[in-house]
């Protein structure tokens, strides 16, 4: 029994055969495991869906999925920290290379994002956004009042 948990347990932690990104916030880390898990099961979805947030090619998408092996949530986390940032997508990669062991939390405030800035709130607002998107597919919208109509 003890072994089954401790195998759910790395599953729960690994995504497309790598850890999930990290970022040193618990809060954060949840939401990124939650794109990794929406963005694996559709990943042809997930480009063109952060291809045009963020107006960058599906092509540079891939090269960073299939060259680099960033997880869609390192993916969108340089995308994310590219925009609040003003740095291309070319600087973020290179931040995110040299850091990418000491997890996002270190990557965004080598870019400039500081904890507890303004940058740093709406890049926690926007993870949770985004992550929240994959939870909620295929629920309503939850305005009803729970009452069948006969």
């Amino acid at each position: 029994m003890k072994t089954k948990h401790v195998i759910l347990a790395i599953a729960a932690f690994t995504v497309t055969g790598k850890l999930f990104a990290q970022s040193g916030s618990l809060e954060i880390d949840t939401d990124l495991k939650s794109i990794n898990i929406e963005a694996s099961a559709d990943f042809g979805k997930f480009k063109t869906e952060i291809g045009t947030t963020f107006n960058v090619s599906e092509k540079k998408i891939t090269e960073l999925h299939a060259s680099l092996q960033m997880s869609p949530a390192d993916i969108y986390m340089t995308l994310e920290c590219g925009r609040l940032t003003g740095k291309s997508v070319d600087e973020v990669v290179a931040v995110y290379k040299a850091n990418k062991g000491r997890g996002w939390g270190v990557i965004a405030k080598e870019l400039g994002i500081k904890p507890g800035s303004k940058e740093f709130h709406e890049l926690k607002a926007n993870v949770k956004t985004r992550a929240d998107k994959g939870k909620s597919k295929g629920k309503g919208t939850g305005h009803g009042n729970g009452k069948k109509k006969h």
